[in-house]
């Protein structure tokens, strides 16, 4: 095992060094591999134990295993050749398992699609990253969008996959007699000799033929959320996934191989859940259990029922199950290791999930383009509450001024947040204008404002586009959302900026509000006054009895900009 560079903390290279835990190395050395080998060695070291749970209904290690190397030779036998795409536009089942590292295995390259995209949406992403074919089922939701994808004719081919053969015998009886309508009608589909059927496609030995494949071909075209103008496709490379897969075992070293059981609420289609749930789950032989759809009563009675040792979640799914009443203590009570990203987690709502739950519950930080892990709290180590934690092993983060991203301030004042690392992305597909704006040097530039303790430790102030320039000041809306998060009353809340005549820019807070509590504007007004400088105090307060979320939970900013 690589040691850390030096015995004394005096001489370490960066502070963050000094707060590793004992058995977590930071210069440990990456080399990487062709990503697939991640459930291959699963598959002989788990063979028969469970590897994905859906519905009720369990897969081997093995099974998996059989069915990815089947989708490899099926794939390679319709023609796909090395470096092709093939798009997954499926939620959390079985099927993304096996197509995800079959298309690997193939030779292919995995385009993630989210499945409630629209058409519109769907079209640019398909043809900006020339997908090839399209994996998804033969639910008529799904069907349809592939299908007018075919009408415009931008997509070739589609996959089909069986919904009903996914569910347990009993589950998939009754579905197909009381649920037909919402199955699709392949045969009377004008395109109906361009749909494959998987189980056509998997009619095969299972002996896919071997092709050459370094760590620095593309494996991954992870499309960013496009907040700004078009979604971008972040190269990740068989390098970029399977080292951060590696990097996040090595830093949590409390994990327990082929014992654990994790929760996959979160949509593999997005890169939080396809690294931490997905990749990492197999990669300690963990049981998988799936959620096609996240409604929370129907989330926790599966996690009552499979009892989940671990948790990737967003921290609005933290703030559900915390304001859920009855206090769900059953469905949590299993958890061990709960990990929050996607969103800054504000300390009110880790507090109130720490009443019902005693799991360990750790935020980390992380972007498309960096596949996606950064940092994070160790979850054997000190946990900082409001940080994201100390940068994963062979990771480096330097916070550069906003004027000049190419100077580092010092240590404690605000800038970027860059950072390096073997998980950063080759760059954005086909567009080498928009890569070199977000690279300084080897440092990618994360567009978010934060800071560095003396301990390596990074604390997020905002977004730098979420910033409100406010008479020539920088007022950052997670500072007054954090303040507001503090009012017993309050479930939910997003600061956006809106036009001010005087001004230019003033904050607006937009809240939801706990259950059966009442709130009124100058109520939170007279609470933030201590508590906030004149110019950070909102301009206009309305109360909502919801607020948006992108898909994969997280409030969602740019529906109430637009409304402004």
């Amino acid at each position: 095992m690589d040691q850390k560079s030096s015995s004394s903390p005096d001489n370490f290279q960066y502070p963050w060094q000094k707060s590793y835990p004992e058995d977590v190395y930071w210069d440990k050395t990456y080399t990487g591999r062709p990503h697939f080998h991640l459930l291959e060695e699963a598959v002989k070291t788990y063979g028969p134990q469970p590897c994905s749970d859906f519905l009720g209904k369990q897969l081997s290690y093995q099974e998996i295993g059989d069915l990815a190397d089947k989708v490899a030779r099926g794939l390679q036998d319709l023609g796909l050749q090395k470096g092709e795409k093939v798009g997954l536009f499926l939620p959390n089942t079985p099927t993304y398992i096996m197509f995800y590292f079959g298309i690997l295995k193939a030779g292919g390259v995995v385009v993630n699609y989210n499945p409630l995209y629209t058409l519109d949406e769907l079209e640019f992403q398909v043809e900006n990253s020339q997908t090839k074919y399209m994996v998804t089922l033969d639910l008529q939701l799904l069907f349809e969008k592939c299908e007018a994808l075919m009408e415009k004719g931008v997509l070739d081919h589609t996959i089909v996959a069986s919904f009903a053969n996914l569910l347990p015998p009993v589950k998939s009886v009754a579905f197909r007699l009381l649920k037909r309508g919402q199955l699709a009608k392949i045969a009377q589909s004008p395109f109906a000799k361009r749909f494959i059927l998987e189980s056509e496609l998997l009619d095969n030995q299972g002996d896919p033929k071997p092709v050459d494949i370094t760590v620095s071909d593309l494996a991954v075209l992870q499309y960013t959320g496009g907040t700004t103008g078009r979604p971008k496709g972040a190269q990740l490379t068989h390098a970029n996934i399977s080292i951060q897969t590696e990097q996040i075992l090595d830093a949590c070293v409390t994990l327990r191989h082929g014992e654990e059981s994790i929760m996959g609420i979160l949509p593999f289609f997005h890169v939080f859940a396809m690294t931490v749930v997905l990749n990492v789950g197999i990669g300690i032989g963990a049981r998988l259990i799936l959620l096609p759809k996240f409604e929370l009563e129907d989330a926790l009675k599966l996690m009552k029922k499979t009892k989940p040792t671990l948790m990737p979640g967003v921290p609005t799914l933290f703030n559900a199950i915390a304001n859920y009443e009855p206090a769900p203590v059953d469905a949590v009570s299993s958890l061990r290791l709960c990990i929050s990203g996607g969103a800054p987690l504000p300390l009110e709502v880790m507090d109130d999930f720490k009443k019902i739950s005693s799991a360990v519950l750790v935020e980390g930080y992380g972007l498309s383009e960096t596949s996606p892990v950064l940092s994070c709290n160790p979850p054997s180590g000190t946990i900082k509450p409001s940080s994201i934690g100390i940068p994963l092993p062979q990771t480096i983060l330097s916070i550069r001024s906003l004027e000049n991203p190419e100077v580092e301030v010092e240590q404690g004042e605000k800038g970027e947040i860059c950072g390096t690392g073997p998980q950063v992305m080759a760059g954005y597909w086909n567009a080498p204008e928009a890569t070199k704006d977000v690279f300084v040097g080897e440092y990618f530039r994360t567009g978010d404002v934060g800071y560095m303790d003396e301990d390596g430790y990074t604390f997020i102030v905002d977004r730098l586009k979420d910033l409100i320039l406010c008479s020539g000041y920088n007022v950052y809306p997670r500072k007054i959302e954090d303040a507001i998060y503090q009012m017993t009353e309050v479930e939910e809340v997003t600061v956006v900026g809106i036009p001010d005549d005087y001004r230019g820019e003033a904050p607006k807070a937009f809240i939801k509000l706990k259950k059966d509590q009442q709130l009124t504007e100058q109520q939170v007004m007279d609470f933030l006054q201590d508590k906030l400088s004149k110019i950070e105090l909102p301009a206009e307060i309305e109360f909502r009895d919801a607020l948006p979320k992108t898909m994969v939970g997280k409030l969602s900013k740019k529906e109430l900009r637009q409304e402004q």
